[in-house]
């Protein structure tokens, strides 16, 4: 049931006539309570789409008791009535509960520069609040799909209290957040500077390390919702490890689903001066479109590794690297190593390891390969 898993909340998904093919596109989550504690974060991007302007007001009282979401229009770029569409879906939400707009976090996905039909997301609002139910939960999460081929959902229980996820993202996963939308529950009574901290911490070493291809979204948000209904109250400790391992579910189901990946490639830099040397090697590297193309074709070339590493700012001694691919040291002291040919590329899972041999810091960062299927899924993107 994802979101609606943890006590406190009920969802909805349904069909309001965004989406052309009748799948549902638009969804509602609520905190009925006690508490309405909230963090949130949303992407870097200098350019923001309407929701997450909204939004990014809504959420600074640390108090949210709804998210509603709508898949098969960005509402991005579509000026002062986009905006008001924003406003207004957020009005007919808040109207339905009994409370104020300013608690209503709206989040929107799809094509950007096309304005979505304002009497169409309304009437799915009424629809959503109509069949709002605690067995909502997946029909939330299929309803904010667009080019994703499955719905993502995660669960975590502890022990007398639960956090609960769902995610929709195929393509454009790159750092400060995805081109994702992630709605997260808790029953925990967590404060609201304790949730936010919480969530950071989670976000930094799991959606911020997504890199798909280098693209960043600008509709990304991620919004965490605390009901207390559990009455238990984790240690900060206890609950920002819980919310890492949701989190880092739903990086790893985006990252499955990435648009026409053959292979998901876990970059991992060892012995790094410091973690941000080893994030931004691991970065640099999953931004290589010839390295993408290479493990596509199932060629080990760990020169485009070397290369990569090369651009970034990181400490190292350029005649002193270490690489390795699926644990087969290729290359060392920047020369060859192993016989590549020892390397089998065909199964999904790709590793690569660097030893940059300059400090005790690392950092592993997640991509995908550069296929012929996601230039073609992105030259014809439909929602």
């Amino acid at each position: 049931m994802s979101v609606t898993t943890p006590a406190g909340f009920v969802a909805a998904g349904v069909h309001c006539g965004l989406k052309s093919n009748g799948n549902p596109d638009l969804a509602l989550v609520v905190n009925q309570g006690p508490h309405f504690d909230s963090a949130s974060v949303f992407t870097a991007n200098r350019c923001k789409a309407n929701p997450v302007l909204w939004s990014e007001q809504a959420v600074k009282d640390g108090v949210v008791k709804a998210v509603v979401l709508n898949s098969g229009g960005a509402n991005c770029y579509t000026g002062a009535e986009g905006f008001r569409t924003t406003h207004e879906v957020a009005e007919r939400v808040a109207s339905h509960l009994g409370i104020g707009a300013i608690d209503v976090v709206v989040c929107s996905t799809g094509l950007i520069g096309l304005r979505n039909d304002r009497p169409t997301l309304l009437a799915g609002v009424d629809a959503a609040h109509a069949a709002l139910s605690t067995d909502g939960g997946d029909d939330a999460s299929r309803a904010i799909m667009t080019t994703d081929s499955v719905n993502k959902t995660v669960v975590v229980e502890r022990d007398g209290w639960s956090i609960g996820g769902m995610a929709k993202g195929a393509g454009m996963l790159a750092p400060q957040l995805a081109t994702m939308l992630v709605v997260i529950t808790t029953d925990a009574v967590v404060p609201a500077v304790e949730l936010d901290a919480a969530l950071r911490a989670a976000t930094r070493v799991s959606f911020d390390r997504l890199d798909s291809d280098g693209c960043m979204s600008t509709n990304d948000t991620v919004t965490v919702m605390a009901s207390g209904a559990s009455g238990v109250t984790p240690d900060a400790d206890e609950l920002t490890a819980a919310l890492t391992e949701v989190c880092t579910s739903l990086a790893m189901q985006l990252l499955a689903d990435a648009e026409g990946a053959d292979h998901e490639i876990a970059i991992t830099t060892l012995r790094a001066a410091s973690e941000d040397d080893a994030v931004e090697v691991g970065r640099s590297v999953a931004r290589s479109n010839l390295f993408k193309a290479a493990v596509f074709g199932k060629d080990p070339n760990w020169g485009r590794v070397l290369a990569s590493i090369g651009t970034t700012g990181a400490v190292f001694d350029p005649a002193d690297l270490d690489v390795a691919m699926n644990d087969v040291w290729v290359c060392r002291t920047s020369g060859p190593g192993e016989d590549p040919a020892a390397i089998d590329l065909s199964p999904r899972q790709v590793t690569v390891t660097i030893d940059l041999k300059s400090g005790d810091a690392s950092a592993t960062v997640w991509t995908n390969d550069l296929t012929h299927a996601y230039v073609h899924e992105n030259s014809a993107y439909s929602s």
